[in-house]
């Protein structure tokens, strides 16, 4: 019983460990949620631009000048 060395405290590197793998995992996560709101925002972008643009409003054509008669120039 003498002369043994007791196991090393290794507790630390478990923390970091699990802290280092929680981070990756939100980045990952957050990384999804960013690719998910820009593919979103493209498809609606798609959908406006491939509804068919609305008629411009044609002007009216001038109405014709009458001719002037006889009776108008008097």
């Amino acid at each position: 019983m003498f002369l043994q060395t007791p196991a090393p405290d290794t507790s630390g590197y478990m923390i970091a460990g699990y802290a280092v793998a929680f981070i990756v995992m939100g980045l990952y996560v957050l990384s999804m949620y960013l690719r998910s709101r820009n593919l979103n925002q493209d498809r609606t972008m798609l959908e406006e631009m491939d509804k068919p643009a609305p008629k411009a409003a044609q002007p009216k054509p001038a109405k014709a000048a009458k001719p002037v008669t006889k009776k108008a120039r008097k």
